[in-house]
Parts: C-alpha cells; structure tokens; sequence
C-alpha cells in the first residue's frame, strides 16, 4: 500500500484526539507570559517553522538555534502525531482502549516493514522520500504501540549510555517518563528543568528505537528551556547529547566544555566530552578525558566510556576488567543490560563466542527485549554457525526497529543462505538502509557514515566515496579511515586507499573488518605477504566477523597460494 497524502495525520483509530490537540496546543504556547502565539486560533499560520516530514529539504538544511518556542510543535510535524507517547490525562496508560488502539498500531507497523520489503527490487526505483516517509510510518507507530502497552521491558533503556536522569529512568519505562513529563508540563509550562529533561528523554528515545524524528522533538524542547532559562545546566546538556547524536561533535565538545566551565563536576558533560573526542579520533585527549572523568564522577557511565577508549587502543583486558567491574556495580535493569551487551560486543570482536553468548544472556536476563543484547546474540550465533537461528533472531530486531547496521547484517545474511528469493531480500534491507538515512537527513543527522558502509558494498559505490570523503573531511577516526579506504577500494583506487586502510588499524584496535580491508587492498596493490598475514589475522581475531567478507577473506587467501 502506498503512502497517502494523510498518512501522517493522526486519526481517531491512532490516539485520542482531545489530549493529543491539548499537547499540541502547549508547544504552541510561545511566550513564557501565557500569550498564544502563531497556532490554529491566531489568526497566523501555524508550524512555519517545523520540521519537514521526509527528506525533501537539501541534505544541509537543519534546524537552527534561533528561538523556536512558538513553534516547537516540531513533534507534530515529524512523527505524525501530536503526542505520540501521552495518553490522555484522564485516562489510565493501560485501559483497554489503550490496548486496543495499541495491537492495531502494532499491526500497522509491523505491516508497514512487510510492505517494504514485498516491494522488492523495486524500492531501487522509487524516490528516498517515499521509502523514508513509509519507514517514517512504520517507526512511529511503533513508538506509540510500545508508549501504550503493558510494562514488559520493552521499553527499558540503558541508563549507562543515557544522557537522562536516573530519577527519569527510574520507573524502567522511557515512554511512561515522557508521559508524566508531558503531563507535568501541561500544568508547569515555565519549569526549565522539566523541558529540559524532555529534551533529554527524546534523545535516548531516538537513540533506543532508531527514530531520527525525535531529534527535532528534543531540540525544540531545549531551546524553550533556554528560552526561559538562559544557559541553564541542563538544556546545555542535553544539547550536547544531542548534537553527538546527530553527529556533530564539533559541537557537542564546545556544550561540554560550557557545562564543564560552570560545573566541572558534571556527569552528563563530562561523558559527552569523552564521547566528543573519540568521535573526533583525537583519542590521546580522550583518554585524559576519561581519566578526569574517572577520578571525578566514577560510576557506570563513565565506567562504559573508560572501557571503550581503552578498546580503541588494543587493551581489551583492561576493557572488560572496567566492564566487569562497571555491572558488579549496576543495579537498575537498563544498566544491567547495557553494561552485558556491551561486554558481548567486546567479547564478539574477540572472536569469544562462548562469552559473547553468556554476556548477551546476561543482558536479556535483565530485560529480555534488549535490542543490541538481542542482535549480538544473532551475530554471534551467524558465527557459530547457526544460521537459521541467526535470521529469526535479527528478522527480529529488524521488524521493531530498522536500523542501517542491522539490516545489512540480515541482508547479509540472506545472500550467504542463497535460497530461492534470498537475493531479492537482501535488496529490500538494503533498500530499507537508503530509507533510513534519508528519514535521518531530514532530521538534522549526518548519516556519511552509514552512506558509506552500507553503499560501499550493497549500493551505488560513487554514493559511498563521495560520502566517506566528506565525512573524512570532518573528522579522522579509525571508523572514518576504514570506511575512506573501503570506499576508495570498490572504486578501484587502492593505492590511494592503502595509507587509509593503515591508519584504521594503526591503534591497534581489535576489529577483524579493519583487519580484512587492509589485507584486501594489500593484495590489491602488490603487497601479497601483508595481504596474506593480514587476512590470516582477520580470520583468527574473529572468523565469523562477516556472512560475506569472512568467506571473501578465506577465498582469497587460498587463490594467493
């Protein structure tokens, strides 16, 4: 089914409309005074300033940091509905109405997901505005159908990676903390704090269900509690969350160090920075960013950062020995599951299965809807072997939340099964890739990277050169270097690809793919015993590190015999 001109228009069939317009009609309160500002009953055109549905904009375009308080209704604009998470205030969160309303919006987006993928082939000619308004559909419906249902886990977060309060996070469900936020707002619409908390929970929102719409949400609700509060702590804060989020970190740095400047004490700023400067390769300053950050406001945040930035630099025991340590200390459910998660992804990298698992299943034991837990299980288990286990467990991750990394690992995985049809849908997760980034452009989120991963071997190889030198251009990292040399490589300059390819694995960093594209383009450049030395390390470091580029490393170290 095609998309409709009303797509995006809340029904009655979607939320209860009074509550949902009376939301609406508080981010159209622009002055802090109590006056109306430009909105349906002023006489003035409303949402001048909201966020485009889908990516017609030019990709540059993004909101700006001029007031948008009288028309921070942004929320309306992108997802489609006026308050996708808040039920009405007068109605209990899991009424039956609630539910009802709940499984047919799960349908509905669940539906939305097949839709794309029986289209097949075809998504390859449709316009990216189209693929990302329908994936726009699909996301959102989803938000409100977990907002509504019944306290399961499923929307558990993980508060170790969290810029949002513990206090927020305290009830173990993000959209029920939004509710009450929002309803808290409605009646204290001056309270700086609370909006920028909103801001704030967007932002985790975004990060934990993959929808990039949040980010103009979040970024609405900051500036109208700058407005009423200039340079308070925690818009500062949250905009700095969120420009990392968005990939700016240029940015991001320069909010951490104003939060830092005031209090250097600051949990949230004091991550940002770490997360800042890893983004941006300067992983020296990094490294003494988390050192500071440890001997200032030790705990499970910082903790996670301590052990990455370590990783970054070959020392995977010291890693998961602050790991470890990190969840002998986390109690809350979503630190729990982070911190496991996160040990299963260093132990994969090691190409430690058997641990991988025991720490996925630690995770899922906090909370068993884990998204990350439950892709690095399916990894893990592609690796061992077990395919079919591995596309039922990330067909799974993919129907609630489509997300680039994901959904090339299952098109992958399809393509090495090889069964009738397998080809055709590898194509639509790819396509579903190229919507998801166009939906992320046209909410301010500079998706080169993810241009030029997924393009690089599943897409339009110019698209992926073109995006890998400008997000070079921006930042020097070992993910920034790796993809400029893979990207180079399926273009056919692998010389000009070789020195890339030495600097993505130049920390020593324990990534088997790295590993795999250097020894690939040593080969391609007459470099036959680096080449060789090379994938012979990719494949012992990890040997199910990719469906595809494991058996592509294997095959071409036995045809340079």
């Amino acid at each position: 089914m095609a998309p409709r001109e009303t797509d995006n228009n809340p029904t009655e069939a979607d939320q209860p409309a009074a509550a949902q317009r009376e939301w609406e009609r508080l981010w159209e309160e622009g002055d802090d005074d109590g006056s109306a500002s430009a909105g349906p009953e002023s006489g003035q055109p409303a949402k001048a300033d909201a966020e485009p549905e889908t990516g017609t904009e030019p990709e540059g375009e993004r909101d700006t940091d001029a007031d948008t308080s009288g028309t921070a209704d942004a929320d309306t604009e992108t997802s489609g509905t006026a308050d996708d998470d808040s039920p009405p205030p007068s109605t209990p969160v899991h009424s039956t109405a609630d539910e009802a309303a709940t499984r047919h919006l799960d349908d509905e987006r669940i539906a939305a997901v097949r839709r794309v993928a029986a289209a097949g082939r075809r998504w390859r000619n449709l316009q990216l505005a189209g693929c990302a308004a329908l994936l726009a559909v699909a996301m959102t419906a989803g938000a409100i159908a977990i907002g509504a249902a019944k306290d399961s886990g499923a929307t558990g977060v993980a508060a170790g990676s969290s810029a949002v309060s513990p206090e927020l996070l305290a009830s173990g469900s993000l959209d029920a903390s939004i509710a009450s936020l929002q309803a808290h707002l409605r009646t204290q619409p001056k309270d700086f704090d609370g909006w920028a908390t909103l801001g704030l929970a967007y932002v985790e929102q975004a990060r934990t269900k993959g929808d990039p719409s949040r980010y103009p949400q979040a970024q609405a609700a900051f500036q109208r509690s700058l407005k009423i509060s200039p340079a308070n702590e925690n818009a500062l804060e949250g905009r700095a969350a969120l420009a990392a989020a968005r990939h700016e970190f240029k940015e991001a740095l320069t909010y951490a160090d104003q939060v830092l400047k005031e209090n250097p004490y600051s949990e949230r700023a004091l991550c940002s920075r770490i997360d800042a400067l890893v983004e941006l390769g300067r992983y020296a300053d990094a490294s003494k960013a988390a050192d500071l950050a440890d001997a200032r406001k030790p705990g499970v945040p910082v903790f996670t950062r301590y052990a990455y930035v370590h990783e970054l630099r070959g020392d995977v025991t010291t890693a998961r020995k602050v790991l470890e340590q990190a969840l002998a200390a986390a109690t809350s459910p979503g630190d729990i599951s982070y911190v496991a998660g996160t040990l299963g992804q260093l132990a994969w990298n090691q190409g430690d299965y058997k641990t991988a698992l025991n720490d996925y299943g630690r995770a899922l034991a906090a909370d068993e809807n884990y998204l990350p837990a439950l892709e690095g299980r399916a990894r893990t288990q592609a690796a061992l072997g077990d395919r079919a286990a591995a596309i039922k467990g990330m067909e799974l991750v993919v129907s609630r939340y489509p997300l680039p990394q994901p959904l090339v690992e299952l098109g992958e995985l399809y393509e090495s099964r090889g069964a009738e049809g397998d080809r055709a849908k590898a194509e639509d997760q790819y396509a579903l890739v190229d919507a998801w980034i166009a939906l992320a452009r046209a909410n301010g989120v500079n998706a080169d990277l993810d241009t030029a991963l997924a393009a690089a071997d599943h897409g339009d190889v110019k698209s992926a050169l073109k995006a890998a030198r400008a997000e070079w251009a921006r930042r020097h990292t070992v993910h920034t270097a790796d993809a400029l040399a893979w990207a180079l490589h399926v273009n056919g300059l692998d010389r000009e690809a070789l020195p890339y390819a030495r600097q993505a694995t130049a920390t020593n960093y324990h990534n088997a793919s790295f590993i795999y594209h250097l020894g690939t383009i040593e080969l391609a450049t007459g470099h036959k015993a680096d080449g060789r030395a090379h994938l012979a390390k990719a494949l012992k470091l990890n040997p199910g590190f990719s469906p595809l580029g494991a058996a592509k490393a294997r095959k071409a170290l036995e045809a340079t015999k």
